[in-house]
């Protein structure tokens, strides 16, 4: 394992390890990436907990019940794999593929100002739920917002009506009232 970190402001969250598996070094993996496997096809991981990064290299990985059992190069020893219990698991965003027009990562809606068809801020989305029917935004509040609620809303084609990432926008349909 290397101590170099790549650019901080240059990494996205793909990951998160959160326990070991067996004796001989293996961690258990929670991946935000859908699927869950696709976590697998980047071979260089940066490593981010508590101020502390490390750089690592994926030797293996296989599914499991609650997510992948990952072998790292270098992590034989299962009281050294409990070490990285909680660290995050990072990558470059340039090595995320590139989407469609009208598709984003979650990353990128984050910090967005959402704005309702009435030029109603309701604030800023703060992060993204997985529901299984679809993703949702919960928008915090923020300076010059309506008014100091957090709200729910659904990330479908029915309430996002538009994405300026230049701008850091979004605009969507949902009542105030709702």
């Amino acid at each position: 394992m290397n101590a170099t970190p790549e650019k901080a402001d240059d990494l996205i969250v793909v990951g998160k390890i959160f326990s070991v598996h067996g004796v001989r070094g293996e961690v258990k993996v929670y991946s935000f990436t859908d699927p869950i496997e696709n976590l697998l096809d980047y071979p260089r991981w940066t490593l981010r907990h508590e101020g502390k990064v490390k750089q690592v290299e994926l030797v293996s990985g296989r599914g499991s019940q609650k997510g992948l059992v990952v072998k790292l190069k270098g992590l034989d020893d299962r009281d050294e794999a409990r070490l990285l219990s909680g660290y995050e698991i990072c990558i470059p965003r340039s090595l995320l593929p590139n989407l469609a027009a009208d598709e984003y990562y979650w990353y990128q809606l984050v910090g967005l100002k959402v704005i309702n068809q009435d030029e109603q801020l309701f604030g800023k989305v703060d992060h993204m739920l997985e529901t299984g029917a679809n993703d949702v935004m919960v928008v915090k509040p923020c300076a010059g917002s309506l008014d100091d609620r957090e709200r729910l809303l659904p990330y479908t084609e029915q309430c996002v009506l538009a994405i300026d990432l230049e701008a850091g926008v979004m605009r969507v349909e949902w009542d105030a009232d709702f």
